[in-house]
């Protein structure tokens, strides 16, 4: 799976439009639009999204598959 269909299920998850997660994040609609289309974000929406949905920035890059390795532990 790879970045966009990760931050795709996370917010489809939480039943959110593309719109209210873009908000909630600090980005324009059209800014998100893209990221889930497959435009790699910057860096620092990158660690955005990672804080918003308390997962590991190398789970979304897909450098692993615990989504929790920030914590310093899986779960």
């Amino acid at each position: 799976m790879d970045f966009a269909e990760r931050i795709r299920r996370l917010r489809r998850a939480e039943h959110l439009t593309q719109a209210a997660l873009a908000q909630k994040i600090g980005l324009t609609t059209r800014g998100y639009q893209d990221i889930e289309l497959g435009s790699l974000p910057r860096y620092e929406n990158l660690l955005r999204i990672a804080e918003y949905y308390d997962v590991s920035v190398d789970w979304l890059m897909g450098r692993t598959e615990d989504r929790y390795a920030h914590r310093g532990k899986a779960e």
